[in-house]
């Protein structure tokens, strides 16, 4: 393993894809650790890290983070030659749907696959509402700028355009033309590529 401050724990067919995706935008020398869902994650040696069990978890300089959404919010502030974190025109809608889609679109989506639909009651009580009013605000959101904050590529696309691209790539979010614009722009990064590639090389490792 190269010598760094940085480790990702993780595995490649899980949510740790964003946090890979967002350390190759800030191109910060890190470690990897994979762990299965059986056994690693599990173990008393990976729970002191996350007592939740769960990846991604990043360690930085001894301490972790942890949640896909504060990985990147966490990078982009803790690597600022990348130029990734928000600038004072971009602040309100960085944090406005960073976390809009970290709550409300991960709620909604979870929720239907799970096939939990709120009745008009529930609605008032749950704090997305419908599934339908998440979309369509995510999709206007998305509409309004080439990047979910303004004219430029931030950290929060990296947390927002994971959830539209596997929206449109596993069928929890609609096809429509505007997300797939928006995830076409994404994925031809080049830190996209990359870690896309090294993640995919893992999962066939262990094949």
């Amino acid at each position: 393993m190269m010598a760094t401050d940085l480790t990702l724990y993780t595995n490649p067919q899980s949510r740790g894809r964003i946090a890979r995706w967002m350390l190759e935008e800030v191109s910060a020398p890190y470690e990897v650790v994979l762990l299965n869902y059986a056994e690693a994650m599990k173990q008393p040696s990976y729970l002191s890290i996350n007592p939740m069990g769960k990846v991604p978890a990043l360690v930085h300089r001894g301490k972790v983070v942890t949640e896909c959404a504060a990985i990147c919010a966490y990078l982009a502030e803790s690597f600022p030659d990348a130029e990734l974190a928000p600038r004072d025109d971009e602040r309100a809608d960085y944090f406005r749907w960073l976390f809009y889609a970290a709550g409300p679109v991960e709620a909604a989506v979870t929720n239907r696959s799970l096939g939990v639909v709120p009745d008009d009651r529930q609605q008032r009580f749950v704090g997305y509402g419908s599934y339908d009013s998440v979309v369509d605000v995510l999709e206007a959101a998305v509409a309004a700028h080439p990047f979910i904050a303004g004219d430029r590529f931030t950290a929060a696309d990296v947390y927002v355009g994971a959830q539209v691209i596997w929206g449109l790539q596993f069928g929890s979010l609609p096809s429509r033309d505007t997300f797939a614009a928006y995830a076409e722009r994404l994925t031809a990064r080049a830190a996209y590529q990359r870690a896309s590639g090294l993640d995919d090389a893992a999962i066939a490792a262990a094949a």
